[in-house]
């Protein structure tokens, strides 16, 4: 009997009413043959206040025990939806992440998989129940429950796929798919049919929030297919997987931004003085991530190096340029706030040029200033003043054909 592995998204658990209904939805599957293991999610208004408790005892808990307690919180929506199964007729069982056999490793502060023993999981299968998973948790070499953190659960999802043999794994959300663009901001939006795994691995690092770049990862790895469709909507989702039929031959396939980057850029007084490996491995030591790099190197002016960050380290950034601005050797350091990045992103790219040399011409027509550009394989970032960020997105939309009915 196939298998498929289901991730719900938080919504679903936010009244009894949407756990009543996803039930029906998981029974659906159930009836139509398959063996089916649900992973579940953090509910945020549950973790908010089970670390009030926690600070309430204490101004600094031990991480190990906060760890502990946070896991509860996807233990009880793993309960309350086998609770709901129970009610229906239909035998379900919740499991913990330990009890799936996850286990867990820790290198460079990131928690993340090690290995599944999914025995446990399949002898539950066997035994004709839904099982039912705490999504986002294990269990490291020394027996302490882990949390994979920010998109744990969607690869413990992934993950759970690959150990049981899987046929796919459904990806429930509030959008009934992937869309070629953010339907808040550009209306004429659609859902796309099929997406390689580049394509989607590439627009989740560039701002979607659909699904996480660390699940798409290890689905390419093990080439395991992922659905993403709707939790309340019986529509066709999204197929994402390696080979992909193009629809009509699109070069560019989505459109992704993200808000609020800040541009940093240091000068030297000489091009002697300028080493981008000792300035990059402080920023990385400190655990600031960088994006999209610029080096002017020119006769008679003096160097500089321009990155772009998220604003939420901004702060950080520039205490640990000041902190390091002998050893460094910088003689200034400056910023630009209210910038965004706009991106494309396409398979089709790499055997079309010109793509780039388009996207330019466009926003140069819309009079939309470009700040920094990036490129790889199958996309183009980039920056321009956040105030154009929705009319960039829009233009691009346009000028690549995104506007019309996908087949």
């Amino acid at each position: 009997m196939s298998k498929i592995v289901i991730k719900l998204d938080e919504h679903t658990f936010a009244s009894p009413d949407r756990i009543e209904r996803i039930t029906k939805k998981i029974i659906n599957e159930k009836n139509n043959g398959f063996e089916v293991v649900v992973v579940v999610p953090f509910i945020h208004l549950i973790d908010e206040k089970l670390r009030q408790y926690a600070f309430t005892l204490s101004e600094n808990p031990i991480q190990r025990e906060l760890d502990s307690i946070r896991s509860t919180n996807t233990q009880i929506t793993s309960s309350l939806l086998t609770i709901a199964l129970n009610k229906r007729g239909y035998n379900a069982v919740s499991l913990t992440g330990w009890q799936a056999g996850i286990s867990t490793i820790t290198p460079n502060r990131n928690v993340l998989i090690e290995h599944i023993e999914s025995e446990n999981i399949l002898s539950h299968l066997r035994n004709g129940e839904i099982t039912i998973i705490a999504g986002g948790q294990g269990i490291d070499e020394n027996n302490n429950i882990t949390l994979l953190g920010e998109g744990g659960v969607e690869t413990t999802a992934v993950g759970v796929a690959v150990a049981i043999d899987a046929e796919r794994v459904e990806i429930y959300t509030n959008e009934t798919g992937v869309f070629t663009a953010d339907p808040k901001i550009v209306k004429d939006a659609h859902q796309i049919k099929q997406m390689s795994y580049d394509e989607m691995l590439e627009l989740s690092l560039l701002g979607s929030k659909i699904i996480h770049p660390r699940a798409v990862e290890l689905a390419k790895k093990y080439n395991m297919t992922i659905v993403i469709g709707s939790s309340t909507e019986n529509v066709p989702g999204t197929v994402i997987k390696g080979e992909v039929e193009m629809e009509r031959n699109l070069i560019v396939r989505g459109i992704a931004y993200e808000t609020d980057i800040i541009r940093l850029t240091v000068g030297y007084d000489s091009y002697e003085q300028a080493s981008l490996a000792s300035l990059f491995t402080t920023l990385a030591d400190n655990n600031i991530n960088v994006d999209i790099i610029v080096q002017a190197v020119i006769d008679g002016v003096k160097p500089t190096v321009s990155f772009s960050i998220d604003k939420e380290v901004f702060a950080e950034a520039i205490k640990v340029l000041e902190m390091n601005k002998q050893l460094l050797g910088f003689s200034f350091a400056d910023f630009e706030v209210g910038l965004a990045k706009v991106s494309i992103v396409g398979s089709g790219m790499v055997s079309n040029p010109g793509v780039a040399a388009r996207m330019f011409d466009r926003l140069k027509n819309e009079q939309i200033q470009v700040k920094m550009v990036s490129t790889s394989e199958i996309k183009v970032s980039v920056v321009v003043p956040q105030d154009d960020m929705v009319r960039a997105a829009n233009a691009l939309h346009d000028e690549f054909n995104l506007v019309e009915e996908l087949v």
